[in-house]
């Protein structure tokens, strides 16, 4: 999606409260954007400045602007007529509704107070957030009614709309690690390979890693180290389109033996690379160089 003469794209996100606003800045941080929550719009210019001085470091962004009082509005107004003018980036102002029904029962859901009635019922506030956003909903380009959408549809809906790589939407993270120095906190499916041979037991191997050719060869010349991967593959081509469907940007899949230097890494490598051609894949290796240990 170009949005300029240099393709930089600033994103906008505004409507009502209980629409969808952290569903959506989520979502564009999923993209690579970069992404300020409930930035004042007196602060906009000078943002625009930094973004401009950054240069392609800061060319994907979106803000949220939770409009509380009507002396904002006029900076935002001011703030969008300047950057008409302007030939390096095309604004967009994304703004998500929802009927009152909808908003109310939110509300109710998560026990939230609305920002414009906290001592009221929701629906006051509701209504009058719909008066003072009236016109600000006027000048968007871009009008999500999010009554009908569950977050995993609303998701969807931004990635399709502002991805310029639909690969790039889901991510496969495969973490080689060992479990001697902890679980990866943020995994989201382990495979322990302890079970295969060890090559830490052959002296020239030990100080070598599963990236050496040697190493690798040693762990994946094994049966039981073929069939492992024969069924992990299948079972991850199994999963993988469902964690995608559901909305999920990104999983992590880590993979451990004892010291995180040789099985686990050639493994991590087999894999991350078996997936490479559908999904976008990174491969990373926690524990790679930490050799203090002797048994490592």
């Amino acid at each position: 999606m170009s949005t300029g003469a240099n393709d930089t794209q600033l994103v906008i996100i505004t409507g009502m409260s209980g629409a969808g606003k952290t569903v959506a800045i989520q979502s564009f941080e999923d993209l690579g954007f970069f992404c300020v929550d409930n930035l004042p719009p007196t602060l906009l210019p000078k943002f625009l400045e930094l973004m401009k001085e950054s240069g392609n470091k800061m060319n994907k962004v979106a803000l949220v602007m939770d409009l509380r009082g009507r002396e904002f509005f006029d900076h935002l107004f001011k703030a969008l007529d300047d950057l008409a003018e302007k030939s390096w980036v095309a604004p967009q102002v994304l703004f998500l509704d929802a009927d009152d029904n909808t908003l109310v029962r939110r509300y109710k859901e998560t026990r939230r107070v609305h920002p414009l009635a906290p001592a009221g019922l929701p629906l006051e506030g509701i209504k009058l957030e719909r008066q003072l956003l009236e016109e600000l909903k006027g000048r968007a380009q871009l009008i999500y009614n999010t009554s009908q959408m569950k977050p995993r549809e609303l998701r969807e809906k931004i990635l399709t709309e502002f991805s310029a790589d639909k690969k790039l939407i889901f991510t496969v993270n495969v973490v080689s690690f060992g479990f001697k120095h902890g679980l990866p906190i943020d995994a989201d499916l382990v495979f322990d390979v302890r079970f295969l041979p060890n090559p830490h037991y052959i002296e020239h191997m030990r100080p070598k890693t599963g990236l050496d050719e040697e190493v690798s060869s040693y762990v994946l010349k094994w049966i039981e180290t073929q069939k492992f991967l024969e069924k992990v593959t299948e079972l991850l081509s199994f999963m993988l389109p469902h964690y995608k469907r559901e909305g999920k940007g990104q999983l992590v899949i880590a993979i451990g033996c004892t010291g995180g230097q040789h099985r686990s890494v050639a493994l991590a490598e087999y894999i991350g690379h078996y997936f490479e051609n559908d999904y976008h894949t990174k491969i990373a290796h926690r524990d790679i160089e930490r050799r203090k240990d002797p048994t490592t």
